[in-house]
C-alpha cells in the first residue's frame, strides 16, 4: 500500500458551489471539529479577480435561506436580483408576437420572493472566501482525484500527482464527469439531447421590474432572467447545428438572434459579452452512496435548465447531507457508515429521481411542434393560468420548500 501523505475526517472532491458549501456548513455546524479537504483542479476565482462571466443561476428561497444559516448571503445579497413574477409564452420563432399563456406572481405567504438570480462568478468568489476562513478546512487546489482504495474503516483517495488522502468519508462533488464517483464503481444512466444551451447578458434601455420570462420555442425554451440594474442574463436552448450556427456569428448577428426570440419588448438591447455554450444531456445516478462515499450536486445528477432549478437540487443534497454527518458526528458515530450513507440516499435520491423526470418529460412535451402538442400544452397553460391555487403550488415547490425539508433549507444549522 502507498503510504497516504494525508489523513482527514472528510475528503471532498470538487470545488465548486455544492463541494465549498460541504465544507463551510460542516465547519460551522460542528465549530470545526472535522478535519476537511477540499480537493480540485480549479476553484471559482477570487471576487477581485473573476473573469466575466455571462452565467448566472435561479436560486430559490430555499437556497437562499441556507446561504443566508452559513453567513454567505449577506455578501452577494447587494448582487442578487429578485424574481416578482414569472411569464411564460409557448409559440413558433417566426411568430409576431409572443402572448403571454401564464402569468404568475412569485411572492411567498411571508412576501419574501420565492426565487433570486444571482450570477455565478459573485456566488463562487463568495463561498471560496468563506471556505478559505472555515475551520478545520483545507483547499488542495490543481489536483485531481483520480483513484480510490478501500481499507475496510477508511479509504485512500489518489490523486494526479500520485499521492494518497486517507478518509473516513469521501464525498463527490465534482460536477458530472465526476472521476471520484467513477473510482467508486457509481454507474449512471442518461442521455444526450442533441441541444446546446446559450448563455449571454444584455443591457436594456427599458426596466424589467423584476420579471422572468420564458419563451417555449420548438428548438427549446429561451429564458429571460432579471439582473440587477436593467441587465438580462439571456439563457436558451437550441439543436446543436443551430446553435454552433448562431455562435460563429458576429456580435451583431448574435444580438439579431436574440431579438428575434425577444419577448417582451425592454427596448433597445446591448449584448454585454460574448456567449458561452455547452452541450445539454441528462443523467441520475444509479446509487448516490458507496462504501465511504456519497455524490452531491451534478456528480449526482444533471437535469435539463428548462426550469433553472439545477443548482437548487445541488443545495437539497448539501443540506441534507450536512445534517445526517453533522448529527451522526454529534453521537460520536462514524460519519463514514453505510447507515449514516443509506439516511441520506433515502432522503435524496427519490427527489432528484422525480425533479430529472419531470424536467425531461417538460422539455420533450415543449420541444414539440405538432398541433396535437401545442394543443395540450395550451390547454395545460390556460387550466393553470385560471387556477390561483395551482400557481401557489408552483411558487410553493419552486421555493423548495416542500415536503421534508432539511434544516439549512430553512435557514437553520443542523
Amino acid at each position: 500500500m502507498q503510504q497516504a501523505t494525508a489523513t482527514v475526517d472528510i475528503a471532498i472532491s470538487g470545488g465548486s458551489f455544492a463541494g465549498l458549501a460541504i465544507a463551510v456548513a460542516l465547519s460551522q455546524a460542528l465549530h470545526g471539529a472535522l478535519r476537511i479537504s477540499v480537493i480540485a483542479p480549479t476553484f471559482p476565482a477570487p471576487a477581485n479577480d473573476a473573469p466575466i462571466d455571462p452565467r448566472s443561476v435561479a436560486l430559490s428561497a430555499a437556497s437562499k435561506n441556507l446561504l443566508s444559516a452559513l453567513g454567505v448571503w449577506n455578501d452577494i445579497a447587494s448582487v442578487c436580483q429578485p424574481v416578482s413574477e414569472i411569464a411564460i409564452s409557448d409559440s413558433d420563432l417566426n411568430d409576431a408576437v409572443r402572448p403571454t399563456r401564464l402569468r404568475y406572481d412569485t411572492v411567498l405567504p411571508s412576501g419574501e420572493p420565492s426565487m433570486w438570480i444571482v450570477p455565478n462568478a459573485s456566488l463562487g468568489a463568495v463561498l471560496l472566501a468563506h471556505a478559505n476562513k472555515a475551520p478545520g478546512v483545507s483547499l488542495i487546489a490543481n489536483r485531481r482525484v483520480t483513484g480510490l482504495t478501500d481499507h475496510g474503516e477508511a479509504i485512500a483517495l489518489t490523486l494526479d500527482d500520485g499521492t494518497d488522502i486517507s478518509t473516513r468519508l469521501a464525498i463527490a462533488a465534482d460536477g458530472r464527469r465526476s472521476t471520484l464517483r467513477d473510482a467508486s464503481g457509481i454507474t449512471t444512466i442518461g442521455w444526450d439531447y442533441d441541444q446546446h444551451g446559450i448563455v449571454a447578458t444584455v443591457t436594456a434601455s427599458q426596466p424589467h421590474h423584476g420579471r422572468a420570462v420564458q419563451n417555449f420555442l420548438p428548438n427549446g425554451p429561451f429564458a429571460i432572467l432579471p439582473l440587477t440594474g436593467n441587465r438580462l442574463c439571456i439563457t436558451w436552448s437550441e439543436q446543436t447545428g443551430e446553435a454552433k450556427r448562431i455562435l460563429a456569428g458576429t456580435p451583431a448577428e448574435i444580438l439579431a438572434e436574440i431579438e428575434r426570440r425577444f419577448a417582451p419588448n425592454y427596448g433597445h438591447l446591448t449584448l454585454e459579452n460574448k456567449p458561452q455554450s455547452w452541450s445539454l444531456n441528462v443523467h441520475l445516478a444509479r446509487s448516490f452512496i458507496a462504501h465511504r462515499v456519497a455524490l452531491a450536486g451534478d456528480a449526482a445528477h444533471g437535469v435539463h435548465p428548462i426550469a433553472g432549478q439545477g443548482l437548487n437540487l445541488g443545495f437539497r443534497d448539501v443540506a441534507a447531507l450536512v445534517e445526517v454527518i453533522a448529527e451522526t458526528a454529534r453521537l460520536g458515530l462514524d460519519i463514514g457508515h453505510g447507515t449514516t450513507l443509506d439516511r441520506y440516499q433515502r432522503w435524496r435520491r427519490f427527489d432528484s429521481l422525480t425533479s430529472t423526470a419531470a424536467f425531461d418529460t417538460l422539455n420533450r412535451l415543449f420541444s414539440q411542434n405538432s398541433n396535437v402538442a401545442r394543443s395540450v400544452r395550451g390547454a395545460g397553460l390556460s387550466i393553470i393560468d385560471r387556477a390561483p391555487h395551482l400557481k401557489a403550488l408552483i411558487v410553493q415547490e419552486a421555493a423548495g420548500l416542500s415536503g421534508d425539508v432539511p434544516k439549512l433549507l430553512l435557514g437553520q444549522m443542523p
